[in-house]
């Protein structure tokens, strides 16, 4: 049985529920129990993190995104909106265990070269990368922090 990690984000109160093997997790915002992975872990951690740090509303929050890439269907783990319903904010996030590289960037850029949002976000939930992407320059730097939702709605 999968005993949670601690991460390098602040502690949220999750509800964990268990059967006799394994233990699940409430996603608020599928709105369902899901296995617990490790991923998953960082990933219900982004998101209060997100909604309860950051002042992002959750009803523009999107887990487990979906989207077309090169006839390949793939999955963002965590797209943000703005209220008109433009991405905002793609978050690629990786089990505790794996190393954020190269490829990891590599595989947010293809995904953004189908969202094209400003801000990005790698993690493992120990280490975190944020980036802002100047479309119209075709530049990018990286950030120290998410910024809160009211800055770039």
């Amino acid at each position: 049985m999968l005993s949670p990690i601690p991460l390098n984000l602040p502690s949220y109160s999750l509800k964990i529920r268990k059967d006799e093997h394994r233990l699940f997790v409430y996603d608020e915002l599928r709105k369902k129990h899901l296995l617990l992975t490790p991923e998953e872990w960082v990933r219900q951690h982004w998101i209060q993190h997100l909604i309860q740090s950051k002042g992002f509303p959750k009803t523009l929050i999107q887990s487990e995104g979906g989207l077309k890439l090169n006839s390949l269907r793939k999955r963002t783990d965590i797209v943000v909106f703005n209220p008109l319903g433009k991405r905002i904010l793609i978050a690629e996030l990786k089990a505790p265990s794996i190393k954020i590289t190269q490829a990891v960037f590599e595989q947010i850029a293809r995904y953004n070269m189908v969202h094209k949002v400003p801000y990005l976000i790698v993690s493992n939930g120990l280490e975190h990368y944020y980036c802002f992407i100047d479309h119209e320059t075709e530049s990018y730097r990286f950030l120290e922090d998410v910024p809160y939702y009211q800055e770039i709605k």
